[in-house]
């Protein structure tokens, strides 16, 4: 199978292309930088996603499967910058999506959407079906991209899965919680530092699992519908965020104490835990393990990569 991925310098991007050639697959990534990088064992094609003609490249290449990964990823960022976040979000796909349509091909296309287009969800574990009601301009971005995928796949027959993700971990990641919380426990600081009451609650998934779950989708492109193309991407099980925490100070085997803030993040919901039952009827034989075996993997990798210093040097970047 040939898979094209966009975004591919970014965490779930690099992340698939190690796993895709892995399984033996042909791989072709786009990304913004001339250079792919450092340990990309694929093929690698310099490009703007969201204005360069994609329809030779895909021609070029004659992949069975796309997947988008360009785009936002950060619920601050949007909020910072909500204009920039939905460029990213909608332009890329938009170009994406067209450059498919004006190809001489109709590979199924993957887009990687969000669980934040559910907002707060009044139900529990939440299913597909649950009415989207996103809290932050990623979440609403995320929907509207959506929507574009909805339009092409009525209007010119793409075939495409949706896969609302919920909360991703892995060696790659240099962003979102756990590499926050991580950051705090190995620095200078005497305290670790977690917004909110703890309370709060995620749904995990390694991004091995995630990606696994993406490459399957070709198979599953032929049993959704067009309007049945959403599936949730999660482990099925609620991790309140004092337990996150709990883990990780134990793996790294810290006195640091925990100290939570009380102020919910603007944006952010206050609990999550996916429905996979949609996901599981698919017949995926994708398991997930227990979390804790999951962050000790992704913890050791980052302990190995990063000495104090250049941890203290990738913190002043940011």
């Amino acid at each position: 199978m040939r898979v094209l991925i966009t975004g591919a310098r970014g965490f779930i991007g690099s992340s698939l292309a190690e796993i895709a050639v892995r399984n033996g697959y042909e791989v072709l990534g786009i990304g913004r930088s001339a250079q792919p990088p450092a340990d990309w064992s694929g093929h690698y094609a310099w490009a703007d996603v969201a204005l360069t003609d994609l329809a030779p490249i895909i021609n070029g290449f004659g992949p069975d499967l796309v997947v988008h990964c360009a785009g936002s990823a950060s619920v601050r960022s949007s909020l910072a910058s909500p204009l920039d976040d939905l460029r990213a979000a909608a332009l890329t796909l938009a170009n994406t999506l067209d450059g498919i349509r004006r190809s001489k091909l109709r590979p199924v296309l993957v887009f990687p959407s969000s669980a934040a287009v559910y907002g707060n969800p009044a139900n529990l574990p939440v299913s597909e079906d649950e009415p989207c009601r996103p809290i932050s301009p990623y979440g609403f971005h995320k929907l509207a991209a959506e929507m574009l995928v909805h339009e092409y796949c009525t209007c010119y027959s793409l075939r495409a899965v949706i896969c609302r993700i919920f909360s991703v971990l892995g060696e790659r990641q240099r962003r979102l919680l756990l590499w926050d919380l991580y950051q705090q426990f190995v620095g200078p600081s005497a305290e670790v530092v977690i917004q909110g009451s703890g309370e709060e609650s995620r749904d995990f998934i390694h991004v091995d699992e995630l990606c696994d779950t993406l490459l399957e989708c070709r198979q599953h492109a032929e049993t959704l519908t067009t309007n049945n193309c959403i599936v949730n991407v999660a482990s099925g099980v609620e991790t309140r965020i004092k337990t996150v925490a709990l883990l990780m100070k134990e793996i790294l085997d810290s006195s640091k104490p925990l100290v939570f803030s009380g102020i919910q993040r603007v944006g952010d919901p206050t609990r999550w835990v996916a429905d996979r039952t949609k996901l599981d009827n698919l017949g995926t034989e994708i398991r997930v393990p227990e979390l804790s075996i999951s962050m000790e993997k992704v913890i050791r990798s980052w302990q190995r990569a990063y000495s104090p210093e250049l941890l203290e040097e990738s913190v002043s970047l940011r």
